[in-house]
């Protein structure tokens, strides 16, 4: 199993505010849409939530403690070892929340970050913070959506 991770993060880390993504960048949309597309995709209930149905061409993991949880066009795990197991020897993308993503780091082999050079004071979910000297880092490219840049950036676990 190849377990990857993919996150949109601001200057220091943030995810989101109030259980929804901080910034909506077409570009970045696109980018997670092509990265994730036929692979599997593990998430939290609350991320889960937080979209508008599963995600298309992907098959859903959804990781919640409650045992009666129902996720419509996902599958329910209720630990991370049971997300793992779920996923077998599919390609994995870890999608959030900032839980999971904690959960998940130790497993992590690759990691894409699009690295947005803006701040949000009143976020309240991030990204866990990591050792990037256990990664190589790749930029995929740049770009920028009124005035913001941002970067595509592949860490790779040596």
């Amino acid at each position: 199993m190849s377990i990857e991770m993919i996150a949109a993060v601001g200057k220091n880390y943030e995810l989101g505010k109030n259980n929804e993504l901080i910034w909506h960048f077409r570009e970045d949309m696109q980018f997670f849409k092509k990265t994730t597309m036929g692979a599997t995709v593990i998430m939290g209930r609350k991320t889960f939530e937080s979209l508008p149905k599963a995600l298309p061409n992907r098959r859903n993991i959804v990781i919640s403690s409650n045992s009666d949880y129902k996720a419509e066009g996902a599958e329910v795990a209720g630990s991370i070892e049971e997300a793992i197991q779920l996923a077998g020897k599919d390609k994995s993308f870890i999608i959030g929340g900032e839980s999971i993503y904690k959960a998940f780091l130790p497993y992590a082999k690759t990691i894409y970050l699009t690295e947005i050079d803006a701040d949000c004071p009143d976020a309240d979910a991030y990204f866990p913070e990591f050792n990037k000297n256990e990664y190589s880092r790749e930029v995929l490219g740049t770009s920028n959506d009124n005035e913001i840049e941002f970067s595509f950036i592949k860490y790779s676990k040596h």
